[in-house]
C-alpha cells in the first residue's frame, strides 16, 4: 500500500508542476482555513497570470493578497472582496479582472464542478448583473440562470488533520470552502496541521477522502484574526 503514500516533505514538491496561467481554487473564508503556506510558496514561485477562484482575497498583507504584490493574479473569481485595499486599487486601475460570482453559488460552482457536473440552474443573480447574459429558464413558474461549474489545474485546502493516504478532517469553520475545493483541483494539496497513519482517524469523521487528494504537507500556521475585537477593560 505504500503508493497510496500522498505525504511531501516540502513546500517546492507540494506546489511542482504550477505554471504560468493556470486556474488555482483556493479554500478558505476570510482569513480562516486558508492554505497561508501554499499562498506564500506561489509568491516565491513567482508564478504569473494565474486565475484564483476564491471567496476573497485576503488581507493587504496576508493571504492571497500577497499575490497582488506582484501581480501574479490576472483574475480573482470571488464573492467577497471587501477587506483589501490594493484589491480595490488593481480593481479600479483595469489591471486586475474580477467575476464576483454570489457565495453560495460560488460554493456550488466547486462542489458541481468537483462532481463531474458540468453546469446547474439557480435562482440566484436573475435579474441583476449577475445573470446578464446567461441562460434562463422556468421551472415551477420562476425563472433561474444557468451557472457553469469550476475546475481547476490546482486546488490547494487547510484541513486539521489527515492520514497518510490524503483523508482530511476539517476543524470548526475551516470546514467553509475547504471541502468543495479539494473536489474541483486536477492536482489537490492539502497543508493540515498533523500527519497520521491510516486506520487513526475515524472514518465517520472524514471531510475529504483521500481519492480526491494529491498530495499532503504538514505545516505550522499563524492563523491571524482578520479583524479583532476585544471587550473594554
Amino acid at each position: 500500500m505504500s503508493g497510496f503514500n500522498k505525504v511531501v516533505n516540502s513546500y517546492e514538491e507540494a506546489m511542482a508542476g504550477l505554471e504560468d496561467g493556470m486556474t488555482v481554487i483556493a479554500g478558505g473564508f476570510g482569513l480562516c482555513g486558508i492554505p497561508e503556506n501554499l499562498i506564500v510558496q506561489i509568491r516565491k514561485m513567482g508564478t504569473k497570470e494565474l486565475t484564483f477562484v476564491s471567496n476573497n482575497c485576503g488581507v493587504d498583507d496576508f493571504g492571497l493578497g500577497i499575490l497582488l504584490v506582484d501581480r501574479q493574479i490576472k483574475k480573482m473569481i470571488s464573492s467577497y472582496v471587501g477587506e483589501n485595499a490594493l484589491f480595490e486599487k488593481q480593481l479600479l486601475a483595469g489591471e486586475l479582472e474580477v467575476e464576483l460570482t454570489p457565495q453560495g453559488t460560488l460554493a456550488e460552482k466547486m462542489r458541481a464542478g468537483g462532481a463531474g457536473i458540468p453546469a446547474f440552474y439557480t435562482a440566484t443573480g436573475y435579474g441583476t448583473p449577475v445573470g446578464e447574459g446567461k441562460e434562463v429558464r422556468e421551472f415551477n413558474g420562476r425563472k433561474y440562470i444557468m451557472e457553469e461549474s469550476i475546475t481547476g489545474d490546482f486546488a490547494i485546502v487547510k484541513g486539521w488533520k489527515a492520514d497518510t493516504y490524503g483523508n482530511v478532517i476539517y476543524r470548526n469553520t475551516a470546514q467553509n470552502f475547504n471541502p468543495m475545493a479539494a473536489t474541483a483541483g486536477k492536482i489537490t494539496v492539502v497543508e493540515v496541521e498533523e500527519i497520521v497513519e491510516p486506520g487513526e482517524l475515524n472514518p465517520s469523521e472524514i471531510h475529504t477522502p483521500g481519492i480526491y487528494v494529491n498530495r499532503v504537507i504538514k505545516g505550522s500556521f499563524e492563523k491571524r484574526i482578520e479583524q479583532r475585537t476585544v471587550r473594554q477593560g
